[in-house]
């Protein structure tokens, strides 16, 4: 093999290859940093994944559904205690038994809802479904957001929806006790826009509904099943919920290869491919540049090649060579020391007679 002139290719070659390389690196990189729900990965590089914890809805046969490996397949219950009402959640989906008729929620959103409670007969959203899992230093939080409305505004609406309904029951009696309404008198502009101006804020106000925080902990009890859920607190406004829970899974592991991602194996071939390019690349460049080699010589350290190549040849030579002496003898050959009866010591003995004998008369 001989580079000729048109061996300045070369070089161009070398560095196209270099790039698609760092770029499918790169690609691959993105690919690692993809995240999944109801998994989490915090900055010391500690991994969560609570996927297990989610329960799971049988199937219309009442079966266990094939990827279920021991989910729970029964939505979780906390107790109020002092609140008053019980509730039931999910972990990163919406509730395994269907809802209807949700307090203030589109009834297309009915199916995502993730947490509720029950209040004489109507059902109060806590927040629809989320996935994001979040990482907060050594805290593990999931929030469900988009409940059912709370606030101010909800409670001035049933006041003002109590107030509407007694004044339109003592309307219906009419006589002489109550004023007739020539009587009543005219409001004046300064009534007027102030009533219109608290109209406007009541309606223009944003409507706050209510919302789920999830914190979990990590539980090392060997003989730990299901996740335990335990209801924490409220605020006064009862739009913001907090709840605890206790999973084996919530412990931080390592996080395992996925497919099409680069492991620890092929970033060190990629690395290792890149350093031999820049070898060979920056080798070839002095060699022709500086030194005006030729032929084979332009590779860096040719002689340090050639010399452990010769020494690879010679190491197959010497190993074929030690190999033959353990393949069968040849018909006709035998060793003189290897006679078993004897007879290739006596002739030695006899050579050694003949030559003591020369040696005497050669003295003489």
């Amino acid at each position: 093999m001989r580079f000729s002139s048109g061996s300045t290719y070369i070089c161009p070659t070398l560095l196209s290859l270099l790039c698609l390389t760092s770029t499918s690196l790169a690609a691959d990189a993105d690919k690692t940093t993809t995240s999944t729900a109801c998994t989490a990965s915090s900055t010391s590089g500690a991994f969560f994944d609570l996927r297990p914890d989610i329960a799971l809805k049988k199937n219309s046969d009442g079966s266990k559904p094939a990827h279920s490996n021991g989910a729970p397949l029964v939505d979780y219950h906390a107790k109020g205690y002092d609140y008053g009402f019980n509730f039931t959640l999910n972990i990163c989906a919406a509730v395994v038994e269907p809802v209807d008729e949700v307090i203030g929620v589109e009834p297309s959103q009915w199916k995502n809802v993730s947490a509720y409670y029950t209040s004489k007969g109507d059902i109060y959203s806590l927040g629809l479904q989320s996935g994001a899992l979040i990482s907060r230093g050594k805290e593990l939080v999931l929030q469900y957001t988009g409940g059912s409305p709370c606030g101010k505004s909800v409670k001035r609406d049933a006041d003002l929806e109590s107030r509407s309904s007694s004044v339109h029951e003592g309307a219906a009696h009419k006589g002489s006790d109550f004023e007739r309404e020539e009587d009543t008198p005219a409001p004046t502009k300064t009534a007027l826009a102030t009533s219109t101006r608290k109209s406007s804020k009541e309606t223009d106000e944003p409507k706050r509904r209510k919302s789920t925080t999830i914190f979990f902990s990590c539980d090392r009890d060997a003989g730990a099943g299901a996740a335990q859920v335990s209801f924490i607190a409220t605020d006064p406004e009862e739009c913001s919920y907090v709840f605890k829970v206790k999973s084996q899974h919530a412990c931080a592991g390592v996080e395992p290869h996925k497919p099409g991602s680069v492991g620890p194996g092929s970033v060190f071939l990629i690395i290792f491919a890149i350093a031999v390019l820049v070898y060979l690349l920056g080798g070839i460049f002095y060699q022709r540049t500086v030194a005006h080699a030729r032929g084979w010589k332009q590779l860096p350290n040719y002689s340090l090649w050639a010399s452990v190549w010769s020494f690879i040849c010679d190491f197959f030579v010497m190993a074929t060579s030690s190999c033959a002496r353990l393949l069968p003898n040849r018909r006709g050959y035998h060793y003189v020391s290897g006679s078993p009866s004897g007879r290739g010591r006596s002739n030695r003995e006899d050579e050694n007679r003949l030559i003591d004998q020369y040696d005497e008369e050669w003295e003489d």
